[in-house]
């Protein structure tokens, strides 16, 4: 009995590291290899999608966002909860329906925000700033002031 448990045991794992074996590769992506694309709503902005489709629905994504100094994303929301990590430069965060750099929140390299879906909010680069954008898709941002 404890012989068949010590085969069927190695069966199991032979079979668990073949399964790991057949894993796909990592994806490593950095700014300088980043396949950077314009954001036509954010005006200066540039966007590199890292994993998934933004567009498809139910699906994870994950995109660099790269922000040049003083660009700014209007008040607008989303259909879905947005994950923000700043990888570097300053973001700032405001919410509301009217930009009010006064009311705006810094958020320096390591900061993570996780805004729902429907908040109203806006946001500033201070400087040169690359953020990493994840969540379930569709990502849809809808403009408060056009």
């Amino acid at each position: 009995m404890l012989l068949t448990r010590s085969i069927f045991t190695s069966l199991l794992l032979a079979a668990a590291l073949t399964a790991a074996g057949a894993a796909a590769a990592p994806v490593i992506v950095t700014p300088d290899t980043a396949k950077w694309q314009p954001v036509p709503q954010f005006k200066g902005m540039e966007m590199s999608v890292v994993v998934g489709d933004p567009s498809k629905a139910g699906q994870y994504y994950a995109y660099l966002l790269k922000i040049p100094p003083g660009g700014v994303a209007p008040p607008h929301y989303h259909g879905m909860t947005e994950n923000v990590t700043v990888l570097s430069g300053t973001l700032m965060v405001g919410l509301g329906d009217k930009l009010d750099a006064s009311k705006m929140k810094p958020l320096g390299p390591g900061s993570v925000v996780s805004i729902p879906a429907g908040v109203h909010h806006y946001a500033m680069a201070k400087g040169a700033t690359i953020l990493e954008i994840s969540g379930i898709g569709p990502d849809t941002t809808t403009l408060l002031h056009k």
